[in-house]
């Protein structure tokens, strides 16, 4: 995404509920969202941009109802923030390039594999399986799954 969109040209782009997640610091139901149980190996892209943020290889059940990961697939994907809001104080996660609101970190992740838990939102997110990486322009991702 060389430009960044403007909000009528996001409107007309995304769903209501990826808008209001993405663009309005949404929350949706969880375990009721495309992606919370998917366990099928592939990447997830930002849904605005198209940008590479996660892997299906660090995703876990976290069992809270949302896609969980314990990492990133590159440190540069991601911005940080505190957040406030609903009485709480929490870090949230914006993709980099689109700065899509996407969810929030915790330090209760499986500590073998780095502590942390990306909780994400579905409607923030794209997947790609495995399998269409090479036609969908991400080829030079397949590393992730060798080995």
């Amino acid at each position: 995404m060389d430009q960044k969109l403007s909000l009528d040209q996001l409107r007309e782009k995304l769903s209501k509920e990826q808008f209001w997640v993405t663009q309005e610091n949404g929350t949706e139901p969880p375990f009721q969202n495309a992606y919370w149980n998917n366990t099928k190996p592939g990447i997830y892209v930002d849904v605005v941009s198209g940008e590479p943020l996660f892997s299906s290889t660090h995703q876990y059940d976290a069992g809270c109802g949302w896609p969980s990961f314990t990492q990133s697939i590159s440190k540069d994907a991601l911005n940080y923030s505190k957040d406030k809001s609903h009485g709480m104080i929490r870090t949230e996660v914006r993709s980099a390039q689109a700065d899509s609101h996407l969810g929030h970190v915790f330090p209760d992740g499986p500590p073998d594999r780095g502590g942390l838990r990306y909780c994400i939102n579905s409607a923030a997110l794209r997947f790609i399986p495995q399998e269409e990486l090479g036609k969908a322009g991400y080829g030079h991702l397949a590393h992730l799954f060798q080995g």
